[in-house]
């Protein structure tokens, strides 16, 4: 996935475009990430227990990934995710405007 968990991302397009937040969720079958702050909904909901209040919810709604951009956090500029082999092996993801590589230490 171009797009991970916890990445800072920009979105490019529909009712919040421009707006920036953090990914809380990624569902990769299909394609989408929940993101803070992002394509809110309005759930209306029905009290089921007597301790459980009903009502109108405002929750955030999953947006498809070609609809995010992600920003490096080195450069702070918008970027593509590249993809290289490091020495041991593994694949890291690279920022296309400034070289850096995004993958957190483990």
């Amino acid at each position: 996935m171009k797009i991970v968990k916890g990445d800072q991302v920009k979105v490019t397009a529909g009712d919040d475009r421009g707006k920036v937040g953090k990914v809380l969720k990624i569902f990769p079958p299909k394609n989408r990430a929940i993101v803070e702050g992002i394509n809110f909904v309005k759930r209306h909901t029905r009290a089921v227990r007597q301790a459980q209040q009903g009502g109108i919810l405002t929750k955030e709604s999953p947006i498809h990934l070609s609809n995010l951009v992600l920003i490096c956090p080195k450069c702070g500029k918008t970027t593509r995710v590249g993809r290289i082999i490091l020495a041991h092996g593994r694949k890291a993801r690279t920022c296309k405007q400034c070289g850096e590589i995004l993958e957190k230490e483990k």
